[in-house]
């Protein structure tokens, strides 16, 4: 997938205009890339991954971006520091997590009151190398809303070219809970 791919994927997941995301489990930041532009130049997106060298390279094509990219090497299943974000993407990287509801509870405690979370993966049935923990779509509402989340909405789905779908699904963090 391209940042272009990645930008048609979420673009109804992400809202337009500024603010504050992080893209956790970024990589070399294809997603991180679409989420500077569809945030736009006066937003700040954190890229957040263990692999330092990824994310150099994230930083050196970032330059070219319409958002401001903070890189932070670290690993998104453990406390890290963030500022209170308006948003998140999870992309392709909660199915690492064997406990990824415990985790989205924890990161979700960083999004303002009425920030989103959005949730790019993949609808399976069965662990394999590539998708140790998959998370179906029917999965996913008892997850978001455990970790204080509404229940998800799902946005998009396209054929994966590995199999099976992926998906795009946002939750956010309703303003009446704290």
């Amino acid at each position: 997938m391209n940042a272009r791919d990645a930008i048609a994927l979420i673009r109804g997941a992400v809202p337009a205009g500024p603010g504050t995301w992080a893209d956790l489990g970024a990589g070399e930041g294809t997603f991180t890339h679409a989420l500077a532009e569809l945030l736009g130049p006066t937003s700040v997106v954190y890229a957040v991954d263990r692999d330092a060298k990824a994310l150099k390279r994230l930083q050196q094509e970032a330059s070219s971006w319409p958002a401001r990219i903070v890189t932070l090497v670290g690993d998104f299943t453990r406390p890290i520091e963030l500022p209170e974000l308006d948003g998140m993407l999870i992309a392709n990287a909660l199915h690492y997590v064997a406990n990824p509801g415990d985790v989205l509870g924890r990161l979700a405690a960083r999004l303002r009151l009425g920030g989103q979370v959005v949730i790019v993966e993949y609808d399976r049935r069965r662990a394999n190398p590539w998708v140790p923990h998959p998370i179906s779509i029917a999965q996913l509402p008892a997850m978001t809303t455990a970790a204080g989340l509404s229940a998800p909405t799902v946005i998009a789905t396209r054929p994966s070219a590995f199999g099976g779908d992926l998906y795009v699904a946002v939750a956010d963090r309703p303003a009446g809970r704290p």
